[in-house]
């Protein structure tokens, strides 16, 4: 799984070993001290139940102060982590290495090496990693997809949105399954190349109209009460600073599907979009993560 995105140049990587707890524990604090357009961290399972940290970097990092960081978790284990420098694309192999199709309802995300994976019935998608964050792997991701199912089981959505698109993954569902235009966008001009070129691979290129620029600040995005679905999977500082801005675009009874978020982040988060008049509807909890949805009102209805 990736928190952040990766550098269009990365240069640098941080390798360990450790347990789940403390993977998860360096994945948010290094994701919180970096900055995000900058440095990603990744976290991964191994087949002996421990778990492998990568963080990859666009300059060379202070190793001293990297290795202070880590022994507030980790402790004296901060001494056998390894930093190396890498070459623009070496990352990506390694970040395939064991990667599974993964489905949701009718979702399946799978690469190009489990293309005989797809059913009939199947809306498959097929992304690689590449220089973004979303491969269907991460829990924010599958939660996020996973909601999607859950609302395209009670309704079609017709005008959607995809804040911090990353690789297109959310965007590209929803486009394949509702069969409209969905607008998607991203800080980092890489992103959505990468997200541009997955649409086209997938079938969709003419679906999703692309953005490059913070939030909502753009003609495509920046529409009042325009869309009655926004995805927003990023981090949890920018979730906060967004809300006015999400809220502004989203339909009276819009849903707002909000992931990228430990645990301990959830009440800040909430917080924020209640003060725009969002009501949580439902919360799920995957691979340490929380995936939010959001309505106006929250779960009780409005008396007509």
């Amino acid at each position: 799984m990736y928190e952040g995105l990766l550098p269009p140049n990365p240069t640098h990587v941080l390798r360990f070993d450790t347990n789940e707890n403390a993977a998860l524990s360096m994945t948010a604090l290094l994701g919180e001290m970096f900055d995000p357009t900058e440095t990603a961290v990744a976290a991964f399972e191994t087949d002996d139940g421990r778990w492998h940290v990568e963080a990859y970097f666009a300059h060379a990092p202070d190793e001293e102060a990297v290795r202070g960081l880590l022994r507030l978790v980790i402790g004296a284990d901060a001494e056998a982590v390894t930093f190396s420098a890498i070459g623009e694309r070496d990352w990506v192999k390694a970040s395939l290495d064991g990667l599974k199709p993964v489905r949701a309802g009718r979702f399946l995300v799978h690469g190009s090496h489990d293309r005989d994976a797809v059913k009939a019935n199947d809306i498959a998608i097929e992304i690689d990693a590449a220089l973004a964050f979303g491969t269907g792997h991460h829990g924010t991701t599958l939660g996020c997809l996973l909601a999607l199912v859950d609302e395209l089981r009670r309704r079609r959505p017709h005008r959607i949105l995809d804040v911090g698109t990353g690789t297109g993954i959310l965007a590209l569902a929803a486009a394949r399954a509702v069969r409209r235009t969905v607008v998607a966008g991203d800080i980092d001009p890489v992103a959505v190349a990468v997200a541009k070129a997955n649409a086209r691979l997938n079938g969709a290129g003419d679906l999703i109209r692309y953005y490059a620029a913070p939030g909502t600040r753009h003609a495509l995005a920046d529409r009042a009460r325009r869309f009655d679905l926004v995805f927003a999977n990023i981090l949890a500082k920018p979730l906060r600073q967004l809300a006015p801005a999400i809220a502004r675009v989203l339909t009276t009874r819009g849903t707002l599907i909000l992931s990228g978020l430990l645990p301990r982040d959830v009440p800040g988060v909430l917080s924020a979009y209640a003060a725009q008049g969002l009501r949580l509807k439902k919360r799920t909890d995957r691979e340490g993560w929380s995936t939010l949805v959001l309505a106006r009102g929250g779960i009780a209805p409005r008396p007509r």
